[in-house]
């Protein structure tokens, strides 16, 4: 499906970014939901977050809460973003924040940020992949030399670089079928045989609870089935800047910005949360594997994978694993293309070559793109998982600070670019010191992503208070500048462009019906 569908839907000019990186801009709503669906409910989402339930219970439900509020948040935006890009050929968000502020430094700051955030969460797909591999045995055992040992994952790094050199953003899309059909699949079957093998929910939760009553390797329990006083404020911050930083991924962007319509979007950011649903579900079987006896060998990403192949029959463990498997090939597609995209744009033809050509853009996207997954496997294969999950945590930090430019840009013209580069910088120090200075039981640095808050105490996520630290440096200095009457470069932008639906008769103000004819096809 991947190699064919470089020829699904394909236009008369393909060697272009727009083609390859955004699949013509054509996708409607079910292909689009399919498509972020795949794109923001990752492989790592399937493990980590039931991992996270089995291994400190209450705490690692923030996923669910936090899919929950981005939905509205996007509501208010992505329309406006899809229109400015689809009126001035903007392909990243960098695009947007240089065309807004006339700013290449700015531009670049927010481009490098995006490059860095979304090289581990490429690992991390390939770390899902891994777990399962782990479990089925495959790959000639822990004796095995490393060639042996990993070769399984090889060839599917292998398969995944050459459909998404060949297909760009168009595999990804059409493979998101059939991994969300299978999820779903998956999660239905389990969520009700499951329980039925184990004694219903009832004797679930009563086994979590116990296990959790027990003392962890600190001493302390191990964790709880609902969240205490001492942990309300990790939990709500951690989901709140999850939030708010989901959407400034560039997969996130790049999938948003293939659709066909402005309303797409709209419709998109209504139906998304049955993803929601799905999760709170998925997280639920961290519970299950607790009350299975799961053995995860000191290692909870192990979890799922290991309570399918315990209790399902052996077929419908590899229809369980196929699942996960392909669950990290679609976003680890989506998120090497975006990563090219923003490279090829905001480095390349902004500062390389400015007079680029579209095919020579294509060529080069193409080519970073391999490059981008060649940097996370060789991650996977030569750090530790738990530095690749931290790096992702920190990643999570940066791309937040990102925010102020693009979201605030779509709204107001008022923030100056300089004080908008300041504050991402305040933003990314802040975020990057007090991430360096949590230790775990493994890890000397960055061994999480919470820290007490500067002037409250309480736990909270770092990634939003280096946010508010760069929003409030970003607003003085803007203050400062204008009063200085410091050059703010040029909006090429007009207030027109954020509410304009480009269909297939043109371009259409946002008006009542009774104004505007709406483009064919809605």
């Amino acid at each position: 499906m991947g190699f064919l569908a470089a020829r699904w839907r394909k236009a008369e000019q393909s060697a272009n970014l727009d083609e390859w990186g955004l699949g013509g801009r054509s996708f409607g709503t079910w292909v689009t939901w399919f498509l972020l669906g795949g794109d923001l409910y990752t492989a790592y989402t399937f493990v980590a977050v039931p991992a996270a339930i089995y291994a400190a219970g209450a705490a690692g439900f923030f996923a669910v809460p936090y899919t929950i509020l981005v939905y509205p948040l996007i509501f208010t935006f992505l329309p406006r973003l899809w229109s400015v890009s689809h009126k001035h050929g903007y392909v990243t968000t960098s695009d947007f924040v240089r065309g807004r502020f006339g700013s290449k430094g700015l531009s670049l700051a927010v481009a490098l940020t995006g490059l860095l955030a979304t090289m581990p969460y490429i690992a991390l797909q390939l770390v899902g992949i891994q777990a399962v591999l782990d479990v089925m045995g495959v790959g000639g055992g822990a004796h095995a030399n490393w060639f042996i040992k990993d070769l399984p994952l090889l060839i599917a790094f292998a398969v995944l670089a050459a459909y998404t050199y060949s297909s760009g953003l168009r595999a990804p899309a059409l493979i998101a079928f059939v991994k969300d059909g299978l999820i779903y699949l998956v999660i239905a079957v389990a969520i009700i045989y499951i329980p039925i093998k184990l004694g219903g929910f009832d004797a679930i939760f009563d086994s979590a609870g116990k296990a959790f009553a027990e003392p962890g390797p600190n001493g302390r329990p191990r964790g709880a089935l609902t969240t205490g006083p001492n942990a309300q404020w990790a939990y709500a911050t951690l989901a709140l800047g999850s939030a708010l930083a989901l959407f400034m991924y560039p997969h996130s962007i790049t999938a948003t910005l293939s659709s066909r319509s402005r309303n797409v979007i709209r419709r998109n950011t209504t139906i998304l949360p049955l993803y929601s649903l799905m999760l709170g579900f998925l997280a639920l079987l961290g519970f299950m594997a607790i009350k299975a006896g799961t053995d995860v060998k000191g290692n909870p990403q192990l979890a799922i994978p290991q309570l399918f192949e315990d209790v399902f029959p052996s077929w419908f463990s590899g229809v369980a694993f196929a699942a996960i498997g392909i669950g990290a090939l679609v976003p680890a597609a989506i998120m090497s293309i975006a990563a090219a995209n923003l490279f090829t744009r905001n480095v390349y033809k902004d500062f390389l070559k400015p007079g680029a050509t579209p095919e020579q853009e294509h060529k080069v996207a193409k080519l970073v793109s391999l490059l981008v997954k060649v940097g996370a496997l060789a991650f996977v294969l030569t750090m530790d998982k738990t530095v690749a999950i931290n790096f992702q945590l920190l990643g999570g930090i940066w791309i937040l600070q990102t925010m102020p430019a693009l979201v605030g840009g779509l709204f107001t013209r008022w923030f100056h670019r300089w004080a908008l580069l300041a504050g991402w910088a305040a933003g990314m120090l802040y975020g990057t010191l007090a991430a360096y200075g949590v230790a775990s039981p493994t890890q000397k640095h960055f061994g999480g992503s919470s820290a007490a808050i500067p002037g409250i105490g309480e736990i909270g996520y770092i990634g939003l208070t280096a946010f508010v630290l760069n929003v409030l440096v970003t607003v003085v200095l803007t203050v400062a500048l204008k009063a200085a009457k410091a050059p703010e470069g040029v909006d090429e932008t007009s207030p027109g462009d954020y509410t304009a639906d480009v269909g297939d008769k043109g371009v259409t103000a946002d008006l009542p019906p009774a104004t505007a004819e709406a483009p064919a096809g809605r």
